[in-house]
């Protein structure tokens, strides 16, 4: 992790605003959200905010996992190469979600930025020591741990036993409860993502993803007034298929 210079150490705030994690937009519901404010001085010693513009790696699969990441603003991908050369993508981070908290030394998956994305960074050691002093913040990210296992839970219903229309109608009702969990419900449903990024997440083809989206939009399930962006208009029919 970098550090600041001797002389600028003092008033260094690692590119966070004035009041730092005080003025965090997704501390509440974040694994922080779990911190009193007078706890936040210290991880804001620890932390250092980053930038990453699209397309760009915040970390490759098998890497050594020197530092955990707290999403807070924009969209990552998450995925395994294959060894034929295909990828699976296994997730796409919110903002709130951490990555990098498994208990290995190298990264199971790689995380590559789909928009302009900002991070809190921690090296993985110092983050780790400070939770060990916060047993409410353990069990903060027992909680976290438990989402996240749902949602592979899920996932793993999508690959094997759903038709094409269900994975695609499950997909978006599951983002739109996500984006509702940070904050964001609505019935307009930002897809940042590509059409090929949403096959490999469900195991289809792009051009499948695509004819399933057109048929939901035909019969007045969603509207598609652009490509990033679903509207979900008749929420019964969606769950009923995505069941």
């Amino acid at each position: 992790m970098d550090t600041c210079a001797e002389s600028e150490k003092r008033d260094c705030k690692h590119g966070r605003s004035e009041n730092g994690c005080e003025d965090c937009k997704v501390r509440l519901f974040s694994v922080c959200g779990a911190l009193e404010p007078s706890e936040l001085n210290e991880l804001d010693r620890i932390s250092q905010v980053r930038n990453f513009p699209a397309r760009t790696m915040l970390f490759d699969q098998g890497a050594l996992a020197g530092s955990v990441f707290n999403v807070t603003e924009g969209i990552v991908r998450l995925y395994k190469s294959l060894p034929d050369g295909r990828r699976q993508i296994v997730g796409f981070a919110l903002p709130g979600d951490f990555l990098g908290l498994a208990l290995m030394d190298r990264y199971g998956v790689a995380a590559e930025a789909v928009t302009p994305v900002k991070v809190c960074r921690f090296a993985r050691s110092a983050f780790l020591l400070y939770v060990d002093g916060k047993p409410h913040l353990l069990r903060r990210l027992h909680e976290f741990a438990g989402h996240e296992l749902s949602l592979a839970q899920d996932q793993m219903l999508l690959l094997g036993r759903k038709t094409a229309e269900e994975k695609v109608a499950a997909f978006l009702l599951n983002l739109q409860a996500r984006y509702g969990r940070i904050g964001a419900s609505s019935v307009t449903v930002p897809l940042p993502m590509s059409r090929q990024d949403i096959a490999d997440y469900l195991g289809l083809t792009i051009e499948t993803v695509s004819r399933s989206l057109t048929q939901l939009e035909r019969r007045g399930v969603i509207a598609l007034p652009n490509a990033r962006q679903v509207q979900i208009l008749d929420t019964a029919a969606l769950t009923k298929l995505a069941s």
